[in-house]
């Protein structure tokens, strides 16, 4: 998909540390998907995930998981991902590539090795998130062929290096980036634009 003037601001992105999230109100509020934080690195599991998911799905909006990659072996990151979001095949699947502050960062080769595992099994390949200037290192053939989940909290986005559009674009993360910053239902928190129209999106989000 090129990089249109078209684009739906409809999709949140979460995780516990947002509390109180009301699902219905955030949809008579115009949000159409989620992608919520399932794991991250070989064990630890976001215990708002799987109950979120039920709410979610409850209320008919598209729901979306992502994995946070640390400095430890890809494919068992993978392994521990897939098994913790169960059932797939209607899942929007993504890795979160940046700066890992309580340990070490994943490198290119153990992302490859994740991203070729989510392949393997599902056969499609997870949204990368991450800013141009973080995934500087990660333009590899593999890595490349994954839809780009850009993190850029202001008035344009800046791709990295390797990559020719953005699929999804995380324009604020609630305080900076253009406005609007918040959701009713969830308040201040990650937004994200899509390259394309709704219908586009729901096309894309279950290919």
């Amino acid at each position: 998909m090129s990089d249109k003037e078209e684009s739906v601001n409809v999709i949140v992105d979460l995780s516990h540390w947002e509390e109180g999230v009301d699902f219905k109100l955030a949809k008579e509020d115009g949000i159409q998907g989620v992608i919520h934080k399932a794991t991250q690195g070989l064990k630890y599991i976001d215990l708002t995930y799987a109950e979120r998911r039920k709410a979610a799905e409850e209320e008919g909006l598209m729901w979306g998981a992502y994995h946070f990659g640390v400095g430890e072996n890809g494919k068992d990151q993978a392994e521990h991902f897939l098994e913790t979001v169960g059932d797939n095949s209607q899942v929007l699947l993504a890795l979160d590539i940046e700066e890992n502050q309580n340990g070490k960062n994943i490198t290119p080769e153990q992302a490859e090795d994740f991203v070729a595992k989510v392949h393997e099994e599902t056969g499609r390949f997870p949204l990368i998130y991450g800013s141009a200037y973080f995934l500087e290192d990660f333009a590899t053939p593999t890595l490349t062929k994954c839809p780009l989940w850009l993190a850029k909290w202001g008035a344009e986005p800046t791709l990295p290096v390797g990559w020719r559009n953005w699929i999804l674009w995380q324009y604020t993360d609630g305080q900076t980036g253009p406005k609007p910053h918040e959701v009713e239902g969830i308040g201040a928190c990650d937004r994200n634009k899509f390259n394309g129209t709704l219908e586009e999106l729901r096309d894309f989000w279950i290919s």
